[in-house]
């Protein structure tokens, strides 16, 4: 069986050269793709048709890309992939704080796209509310959440209660970057949202507990966004 068989993706995207491009490279390994040039049209299939996955442009002409992620979060758990230009650091994080899973710096790789599209896929069935996995695991982490006990292989890693929820939020989606805003409000509380120096510190010591490789890291930083956790064997 092909890569993408039976895998529905919206590919959302104004340029014909892009989406011809992303759109041949997905079909190639198995995809059903569909293509659409705006926001309405996008939601319009979105509505009347199953995903699996939408790779969605923020600079549409009609609808902008956030409010497309924003209206397709109302009654759709699908994953989003955003693709955003270098330089748009606050576009990134309020796609994601509007539910998008990932983005993609334009101009990108076909295979970096696609290796985001192969982790989007493998993390998209979640918990839904009150259904959350007590126990956590990604990789050989283990993070029984109950017991505030987290593991690493046969190692108990022994974390700060801040460190666990840091931790913690990041293994419930492992491969989607969380911003600084949602980690801190998760971890010190909703009056928190701006105080990023924080986070520096407490990933430096989650890294060194973890005795995470520099090179293979398992929790990564996103420069100015946010950060995630992969299974550095799978997703790295």
């Amino acid at each position: 069986m092909t890569e993408g068989a039976g895998v529905h993706v919206l590919v959302v995207d104004d340029e014909p050269a892009l989406q011809r491009a992303v759109g041949a490279a997905l079909r190639t390994r198995g995809y059903d793709v569909h293509l659409s040039a705006s926001g309405a049209e996008a939601l319009d299939h979105a509505v009347r048709n199953p995903l699996d996955l939408v790779i969605l442009d923020l600079g549409l002409p009609d609808l902008d890309g956030l409010e497309v992620c924003r209206r397709l979060r109302e009654w759709s758990t699908v994953p989003v992939i955003v693709l955003t230009v270098e330089d748009a650091v606050d576009r990134k994080v309020q796609a994601l704080d509007e539910g998008a899973d990932d983005f993609v710096t334009k101009p990108f790789s076909m295979p970096e796209l696609l290796a985001r599209v192969r982790v989007a896929l493998r993390h998209r069935t979640r918990p839904g509310p009150g259904t959350e996995a007590a126990v956590l695991e990604v990789g050989d982490l283990r993070i029984d959440q109950p017991a505030h006990r987290v593991t690493l292989g046969d190692r108990i890693v022994d974390l700060t209660p801040k460190e666990f929820a840091f931790l913690a939020l990041l293994a419930r989606n492992p491969g989607r970057v969380h911003t600084h805003r949602a980690i801190l409000q998760a971890a010190w509380g909703p009056s928190y949202g701006t105080e990023t120096q924080y986070l520096r510190v407490y990933a430096s010591q989650i890294r060194k507990k973890l005795a995470d490789d520099p090179a293979n890291p398992r929790l990564v930083t996103e420069p100015g966004v946010g950060y995630r956790l992969v299974d550095p064997l799978v997703d790295g």
